[in-house]
């Protein structure tokens, strides 16, 4: 796979930085090298948040996501800030249900209605996070399977550990998302 940049992006309080720590923990468990940054602002929830993981099979010697090969927008405002670094033919992941105005790129859209599949499944929008993160491991087997759900088991609270995983693996459904025109 050699080295691929992801950049989740979205408001504070959708979980895009858990997202990116257990895509990040699931490379390393691979044995891959992997790092992940995080921001967001001051407020935290409302406004704009974003992980960033660097996947490799060799060092990484900058921690910063520079060109992302991947680009996940959880909100419209994430991106629109966003999807200017994206790379031409990269592939752009949105929930369907928060962004509505889609840039011209020259990218590979995908859309899941994440947070829609999260509230009626789950009856929580907080589980969005974890439907995106499955429909994008379903899209590029960036892990593996048994890798990823091991990340999800070590890293969220042992209480919510069911559901956070029956999320993940509806987002890997089949038909869950779909390639926009």
């Amino acid at each position: 796979m050699g080295r691929i940049e992801i950049r989740i992006c979205g408001l504070g309080g959708q979980g895009v930085i858990l997202a990116g720590q257990i895509l990040g923990r699931a490379a390393v468990y691979d044995g891959r090298n992997a790092v992940q940054t995080q921001s967001y602002g001051a407020e935290a929830r409302g406004t704009t948040a974003k992980s960033e993981v660097i996947i490799s099979d060799t060092q990484i010697g900058f921690p910063m996501v520079r060109k992302c090969d991947i680009l996940v927008a959880m909100s419209q405002e994430a991106l629109d800030k966003n999807v200017k670094d994206l790379k031409d033919d990269g592939l752009l992941l949105i929930d369907g249900k928060m962004v509505k105005n889609l840039p011209k790129i020259n990218a590979k859209i995908y859309s899941v209605q994440a947070t829609q599949i999260a509230e009626e499944d789950f009856k929580e929008r907080l589980y969005a996070n974890m439907v995106i993160l499955g429909a994008l491991n379903w899209l590029t087997k960036i892990v593996r399977e048994e890798s990823m759900e091991k990340a999800i088991k070590d890293t969220v609270p042992k209480n919510s550990f069911t559901v956070n995983l029956l999320a993940y693996k509806k987002g890997r459904e089949l038909g869950a998302f779909h390639l926009m025109v």
